[in-house]
């Protein structure tokens, strides 16, 4: 391998050096005559999606190769730069190739350098032996934090920045002469701006030789022309562009990878001819969101209502978010909760009640620091303390009290009346991007067991966002709630939005035969696509394929829709049951209820369908009943009770819709086994023709010439299988 100093160097060798001197070797490449071409090339490669009509998942197939480059890297390979003047001259095509192949593998280099902190904690001291650790060190975490990539998309930042800082324009209008929405909008029209170019670019360099072919053009603007696109004052531009501009020599402590990169905060780059360079859109959205923190809390009589009103954005944002899938009458912000008069005992962020289920929202603004990214450990901790394990206490506390039925009041000292939920889900969210949050959260957080309360949610305001965005429901997102809280311990993933795209495309449970899953980040294509269309106006599939388009129009689907307006605690359950029924578990019952709906409107009769579910641990009996409701009550229970004993269940669902398939009202019976004569009796009067269907999580099918499992008696052929 030719190192940037020019010394040919071994594997062994390279294997031997330390982080110092491998990004020593990649600062000078950096500032090699004419290096930002290939910069301009890579970001070009790496950065951009190309596709034609609608995208596809496969259009993005690139973006999560190995042999990417991340916007990580890219920055450190800016930021390494920029610390010396840059030369813009063209170095010539094999020049730029060499640089590229350089960088490649040097930054190869180091990230094997830094994973070889991970690898000494997974071995003993006998070669070859592994060990467990539950517990990583700093240095082992720092590659995670480094390499796990980002957990919000670009038209978030951009979007949020707004609600982040609106509070705060006045100061913003007297030390920095813009408003946040005139930053936003200077942003918005420079991506679109350099969209535009890029294209251009690219398009024009088959009319030109060769040897002279380069994309940095297409990153480069003006002032005048981002004023055309927004209507800006020149003078308002200007400030704008200035704030986020680069300063010469304000890098020199970028040494590392995980030392500060002024460039981060300050992504464009001024040339002498006044132009601007971006060479990462994402990086100058993420800096309209992060950057102007700093410079508000650089004010120190200012500090202090800055970040009250960063506290107050986290909590309303999350409320508003919430508000958008429940009816408002159903979140609460700011809920006090009271040990005893005038003994309060903590406040919850934002609160939502649906029938028998209860969410308890914790909210913090605190954000991982510099000395943490270095891989300190006892920073580290303390970071993950405040930002996250101080948060789920908290959640945990009001969670119990909720539980034991302890006196709630709103923030203007209002009552609060709720019943005793069932299920409580404690959600812990930070208001910036946490790298490895997922990572930490495994390692680091400090669990408190008790009945009825759900395993912790830990994430950002951003997952939040596309939560509530793709799970627009109730049921939906309380079923995410749900299995993320049951299956979270045996998935791994870098960031949620992995799993919230795999989720969507194919439900989030897992059969008991998978004791640990590593999902990869390309599953979340389809919802990165899906938001871009929702947020950016792109053409593809606003809902990708999967649990949100297979049962929509059919009978369970517009069942659980009913389930949702009822919001009855009798049938929420069986709403989450429906959920996480496979798409042939699904198609069976719907067919069944359709069946018995036309049996009913035939003869005017009772008819009824029944399937078990998750190898006879539950299962759910639907009527077609016109009969009066106490009649039609009491046939239910019997039946349920029934099917229940007979399949020793440990729980049963029983629903009476009428001949249009609308809910007349819903039972749940839940109670231990325990044999009995009576109900001997009971199951065997129960017609032999009622049908069950494979469990949830079964995935095959019967042989077709086998007896159908739904227990109608045919072959699989001429039944369910078909």
């Amino acid at each position: 391998m030719q190192a940037s100093s020019g010394h040919t160097r071994t594997a062994e060798q390279l294997l031997t050096r330390t982080e110092e001197e491998i990004f020593a070797d990649l600062e000078r490449l950096c500032s090699a005559p004419g290096y930002s071409h290939a910069l301009a090339l890579f970001c070009f490669r790496d950065s951009y999606v190309r596709y034609s009509g609608e995208m596809q998942a496969s259009d993005m197939d690139h973006m999560f190769s190995r042999s990417r480059l991340i916007r990580t890297e890219i920055s450190s390979l800016i930021g390494s730069m920029v610390k010396r003047p840059v030369n813009f001259q063209h170095p010539g095509s094999d020049t730029i190739h060499r640089y590229m192949t350089e960088t490649e593998a040097l930054l190869e280099e180091l990230h094997d350098s830094m994973n070889a902190a991970a690898w000494q904690q997974m071995f003993g001291d006998e070669p070859g032996v592994l060990r467990p650790n539950r517990v990583k060190s700093g240095a082992a975490i720092r590659e995670p934090i480094f390499y796990g990539g980002e957990s919000a998309y670009g038209s978030q930042y951009r979007d949020l920045a707004i609600k982040k800082y609106s509070n705060d324009d006045q100061w913003l209008l007297q030390h920095k002469g813009f408003t946040i929405g005139d930053a936003r909008s200077a942003v918005a029209a420079i991506a679109k701006l350099q969209d535009d170019k890029v294209r251009s670019t690219h398009r024009a360099l088959a009319s030109q030789p060769r040897k002279s072919w380069t994309i940095l053009p297409g990153f480069m603007f003006t002032a005048a022309e981002v004023a055309a696109r927004t209507g800006l004052h020149d003078g308002s531009v200007r400030a704008i562009l200035n704030a986020f501009t680069y300063v010469e020599g304000s890098n020199p402590g970028f040494s590392a990878l995980n030392e500060y990169n002024a460039i981060n905060g300050a992504p464009l780059l001024h040339t002498d001819r006044d132009q601007y360079i971006l060479f990462q859109q994402y990086s100058l959205f993420e800096a309209l969101y992060e950057s102007p923190f700093y410079w508000l809390n650089a004010d120190r009589a200012y500090a202090p209502k800055a970040l009250s009103h960063r506290g107050r954005f986290t909590e309303e944002f999350a409320y508003e978010r919430l508000v958008h899938v429940f009816d408002r009458g159903a979140v609460h912000a700011n809920v006090d909760v009271w040990k005893s008069k005038g003994e309060k005992l903590g406040e919850i962020d934002v609160l939502v009640v649906f029938g028998d289920r209860a969410i308890v929202l914790q909210a913090k603004a605190k954000r991982l620091t510099l000395e943490a990214r270095k891989g300190n450990d006892l920073q580290i901790k303390d970071d993950f303390k405040k930002a996250i394990q101080d948060s789920y206490d908290q959640a945990h506390l009001c969670s119990v009290a909720l539980m034991q039925g302890l006196e709630l009041t709103d923030a203007d000292g209002r009552p609060v009346q709720i019943g005793r939920p069932k299920i409580v889900y404690p959600i812990c969210i930070v208001a910036d991007h946490y790298p490895a949050l997922s990572v930490q959260a495994r390692e680091f957080l400090q669990l408190h067991a008790a009945a009825d309360i759900a395993a912790p949610l830990v994430t950002d305001v951003f997952a939040i966002d596309a939560m509530t965005e793709m799970l627009e429901s109730p049921l939906r997102l309380l079923s995410y709630f749900d299995l993320r809280a049951r299956f979270g311990p045996r998935l791994m993933t870098m960031q949620e939005l992995t799993l919230l795209s795999f989720h969507i495309k194919r439900n989030l449970w897992l059969n008991d035969q998978f004791d640990m899953v590593v999902l990869e980040d390309d599953i979340a294509a389809d919802l990165d696509i899906a938001m871009a269309v929702r947020r950016e106006g792109i053409a593809g599939r606003a809902t990708p394929d999967g649990i949100l388009t297979r049962i929509r129009n059919t009978p369970v689907g517009q069942i659980i829709s009913q389930i949702e307006e009822l919001a009855e605690p009798s049938t929420i359950d069986l709403g989450l049951l429906l959920l996480q029924l496979n798409e042939e578990s699904v198609d069976c019952l719907s067919k069944g209820i359709t069946q018995i709906m036309t049996a009913t409107r035939r003869d005017g009769n009772n008819h009824d369908f029944t399937i078990s579910v998750g190898s006879a641990s539950s299962g759910i009996t639907v009527h077609c009943n016109p009969a009066s409701a106490i009649v039609a009550a009491q046939a239910l229970r019997a039946h349920c009770e029934g099917r229940k004993y007979s399949q020793r269940a440990a729980s049963w669902h029983g629903l009476v819709i009428d001949l249009h398939g609308r809910i007349r009202f819903g039972v749940k019976f839940e109670y231990p086994w325990i044999a009995d004569a009576r109900m001997e009796a009971l199951a065997a009067r129960l017609p032999p023709s009622s049908r069950r269907v494979p469990a949830a999580d079964m995935k095959s099918r019967p042989p077709r010439n086998a007896p159908c499992p739904c227990g109608s008696g045919q072959k699989s052929k001429k039944c369910c299988f078909r």
